[in-house]
């Protein structure tokens, strides 16, 4: 079954992820994460299934996290607040989001990657 990649094109990181991808020959389908922001159900799921603290889910060192002062909302806001946030701009989920429908992996680490995907 084929992975699905969640990614920003123009993200270093993103593009190392699936040069990785790549070199292993995993199939995945590739989703551009601004242009097909993920939806609420959609990233509950990532989230829930990945075992990890929603927080985990938001690219912490992005502009829009700044602007919109996440940070503060954090500590204050439901998961579902949360989630909606995350659903309303591509640009304020960490990338990329690799996930098989029962595993998922959220930034690039290339360890945690050959331990997960391989």
């Amino acid at each position: 079954m084929a992975l699905t990649f969640y990614w920003y094109p123009k993200c270093g990181t993103c593009r190392n992820a699936k040069k990785w991808l790549d070199q292993h020959n995993l199939e995945y389908n590739a989703v551009h994460i601004v242009e097909e922001t993920p939806n609420k159900e959609t990233l509950e799921n990532l989230y829930k299934t990945s075992g990890l603290e929603l927080k985990k889910f938001f690219n912490t060192s992005g502009q829009k996290y700044r602007e919109l002062g996440i940070k503060d909302k954090m500590k204050t806001a439901t998961e579902d607040e949360l989630l909606d946030l995350l659903a309303s701009d591509g640009m304020l989920i960490k990338r990329p989001i690799v996930t098989d429908g029962k595993k998922v992996t959220v930034g690039f680490k290339e360890d945690q990657f050959a331990e997960t995907w391989l």
